[in-house]
């Protein structure tokens, strides 16, 4: 790679087939997005399916070449479309929706769109490039995303100020249904698995299954290229902080008859490292696989199975668990934890996680007349959490918690067009969750045995006018929990508990178009959250955070109005600004209030967490800028800013990020014969210091501001025909030493110094 850096400005030889021809495919007359649009390119082995958002790219096509595409979709009449390429290219074909009769039925288009939704997303290019950090912290790149941390590779996203249970996560469509209700609880998702990731960060996310507040993550598997014969990707990532070795493979085919996509993951990472010392016990190892079918029979029923299995062992920090109230006084706070190894190490001893998760597929599509359609879907899961302990006697092998998690999830949906340029959506969801404890632990339980039934139905119409697009939805579901604890009281005994929520919530958005590159989309919305079961009922030792948590059964459902405006400006491609913000009330806050006492247990000696309620008010904005100089020279900026009032109380609310400002400059250099696309990126992030808290409503106060510098260099080369990608991204460059707010961790330990991540990718 040195030597093709050397020789970047030396005059192009030969033709370049490395070009990439990006697109959308709407529909001419509602300007929707047309998913499973069929893109082929005629006289070569190249094709691409659209996804959800009407998307599609295809790779190494060749400069000064003339390309006809056959565009083909469900409803609409097969066009062809003639590209001439220079670059990389990027265009919108448009397509009529004209009704033609399949053995008796009367077929047309289904279009998506995700209208006044505001909301940001990364694709699998960026993806493939980080994929050995785990789903959270790749979304942390996302303005108005930021992580909750539990040490290193433990990690939850925060939108705009929320996280938890308020954040929906869609796993290919389906809600995830794990132990996720912990903050050391991570997505059980392989990042290698997802096509495209979207946050959508308002309240117009009525459609999808859960007790968020509004926003939603989506983990989006794309369709199955119809490129002909066995074609795919091999991935390697090198880390040099835990010399982390992560290796993935991704191949498909696809035939009429059945197309097929197999994903698998490994990642092996030992003990990260600070700029002073090891973090002793916080390696991670992970084994993943996904399997994707899809036929389509009788040319108006689309039918998709998939399955994933998800398998990962992770260390939490040895300092962070210590045995007597006087050690643990002098821990919080301490400059180097306690139990700190001076010599690297890939083993993984308790305090320790595993965690195996399942999850099961099944979606059918059948496009009836009229440009009407329905959709069928079942998604099964299994989650087994165990989680160890430092225990006496031998017994740490034992776990101090285990739990399984069965999942059952329903949905059936109904689309079809009303009035002129509208469309009328209507949905059925069902959901039981079955949570049961093992009882070899020989531990009280923290979290008890469970079971949760529940049930939505929701409407949502969708209607363009001249310039406007609007919508309007409403949900309403109900959710019953039936829960068997042990008593908090000697002597120990089975109390039972029954709950019933009902909830309701509706949103109305609008988008409307300025001028060409001028937009703005304005959406309220009304929701209710129940508590969970671990708001209600956590008793007892959190060992993933080590924390003593402590539920209340007489929590109330939260009531939450948010509105949020977002616009956006572009000028072609040389410049654009967006902006959103935001404005969101809740009524009884849930949150986990530290108590500021210490606890002793057989177990160690642990601060005290107890779950409240509050009225709070959370208030934001969230800003990026790009300019593009010229060819060669590109500049953003991004910016996020969150405020969280406890207004019962009169203070801050906890676990609120702090303020942060990321610069990036990257620049583009010209094309050698061998070395494609390749560029240089420089990043810098200035985290602002958490300075609106009161110093008895932590342990510790929040840490200092800090200055983070990274660095990207990235290039395609070219041996023999073949193409492999070379990514090289450099993470705290100046190995700063700081403490982050939002880790859990910083009560004990420093964050991770430089990182220098090294990904190879080869496609087939």
């Amino acid at each position: 790679m040195v030597l093709g850096l050397a020789l970047w400005h030396v005059e192009l030889v030969g033709q370049s087939c490395l070009y990439r021809l990006t697109g959308q495919v709407v529909d001419q007359a509602s300007r929707q997005p047309l998913e499973f649009a069929t893109i082929m390119v005629m006289d070569e082995d190249l094709g691409e399916v659209t996804g959800q958002d009407g998307r599609f790219e295809i790779n190494n096509l060749c400069s000064s070449h003339s390309y006809r595409l056959q565009v083909s979709h469900i409803g609409c009449e097969p066009q062809l479309v003639e590209v001439l390429l220079h670059s990389d290219t990027t265009i919108v074909i448009e397509m009529e929706h004209t009704s033609y009769k399949l053995e008796d039925v009367v077929v047309q288009g289904k279009s998506n769109d995700y209208s006044t939704e505001i909301g940001s997303n990364i694709q699998k290019e960026d993806i493939v490039h980080s994929s050995n950090e785990n789903l959270s912290d790749l979304l942390s790149t996302i303005e108005g995303v930021s992580v909750l941390k539990s040490g290193s590779g433990i990690s939850k996203p925060i939108v705009h100020g929320l996280f938890g249970n308020r954040i929906g996560i869609l796993n290919n469509g389906i809600p995830q249904a794990g132990q996720q209700w912990g903050n050391d609880h991570a997505p059980e998702i392989d990042a290698f698995s997802a096509d495209e990731l979207t946050v959508v960060k308002g309240s117009s996310a009525l459609a999808y299954a859960g007790t968020s507040l509004g926003s939603v993550v989506k983990v989006n598997m794309s369709k199955i290229s119809q490129r002909e014969g066995i074609h795919g990707q091999l991935n390697y990532i090198f880390q040099t902080n835990g010399l982390g070795h992560t290796g993935n493979i991704e191949i498909e085919e696809y035939k009429p008859q059945l197309a097929w996509r197999l994903k698998s993951t490994i990642k092996h990472i030992g003990d990260r490292k600070s700029p002073d010392y090891y973090l002793t016990n916080t390696g991670q190892r992970e084994k993943n696989l996904s399997l994707q079918l899809e036929k389509t029979m009788f040319d108006h029923w689309q039918s998709t199975l998939y399955y994933s299995l998800f398998s990962t062992e992770t260390g939490i920090l040895r300092g962070a668990h210590v045995g007597n109230l006087t050690d643990l006084e002098s821990a919080i706070g301490r400059s180097e934890p306690y139990f700190t190894s001076d010599e690297f190490s890939y083993s993984i001893a308790p305090p320790r996680q595993e965690v195996v998760h399942h999850l099961l597929k099944w979606q059918n599509k059948y496009f009836l007349k009229d440009n009407r359609w329905l959709e069928v879907n079942y998604g099964g899961q299994i989650n087994s959490r165990k989680e160890f302990d430092v225990r006496r006697s031998g017994r740490s092998e034992f776990p101090a918690m285990r739990m399984k998690l069965w999942s059952h999830y329903f949905e059936q949906l109904y689309h079809q067009p009303i009035w002129k340029d509208g469309e009328l959506k209507i949905g059925l969801q069902e959901m039981m969750l079955d949570n049961t404890n093992h009882p070899e632990t020989g531990i009280l339980p923290l979290i008890p045995d469970y079971r949760s039934y529940s049930g939505a139905g929701y409407a949502l119409i969708e209607k363009s006018i001249n310039q406007w697009f609007f919508d309007f939805g409403s949900r309403w579901s109900v959710k019953k929990m039936d829960v068997q604890a042990i008593s908090r009281t000697l002597p120990r005994e089975i109390e039972y508990f029954d709950h019933f929520f009902l909830q309701s919530a509706f949103s109305v958005g609008g988008r409307y178009h300025w001028m060409d590159g001028q937009e703005s989309k304005l959406n309220l919305g009304f929701m209710k959250r129940p508590p969970e079961v671990n708001e209600l009922y956590s008793f007892g030792l959190h060992q993933g955070v080590s924390g003593i948590e402590m539920g209340d059964p007489n929590l109330s459902m939260e009531e939450s109005w948010k509105a949020t405006l977002g616009h956006r400006w572009q000028q072609s491609s040389s410049w654009s600004i967006n902006v959103v913000g935001y404005s969101q009330w809740v009524k009884n806050f849930i949150y986990l209030q530290p108590l500021n006492e210490y606890e002793l247990t057989i177990r160690g000696a642990f601060p005290v967490f107890e779950y409240s309620q509050t009225n709070a008010h959370i208030y934001g904005l969230d800003a990026d800028a790009s300019w593009h100089l010229n060819t060669y020279h590109t500049v953003a900026l991004t910016a996020s800013i969150v405020r969280g009032d406890d207004i019962q109380n009169g203070n801050s609310l906890v676990y609120i990020p702090a303020d942060n400002l990321t610069a990036t400059y990257r620049y583009q250099l010209a094309d050698h014969r061998r070395w494609q696309k390749s560029y240089i990126e420089i990043k810098g992030q200035y985290v602002f210091e958490q300075n609106r808290l009161d110093l008895d409503q932590d342990y510790l106060p929040p840490p200092p501001g800090y200055f983070l510098m990274g660095l990207e260099l990235g290039s395609n080369l070219v041996i023999g025909g073949q193409r492999f990608n070379i990514h090289l991204d450099i993470q705290n460059l100046t190995n700063t030493k700081y403490r982050d707010y939002l880790n859990r961790q910083r009560y004990y330990a420093d964050e991770v110094g430089i990182n220098a991540n090294l990904s190879l990718q080869y496609s087939f």
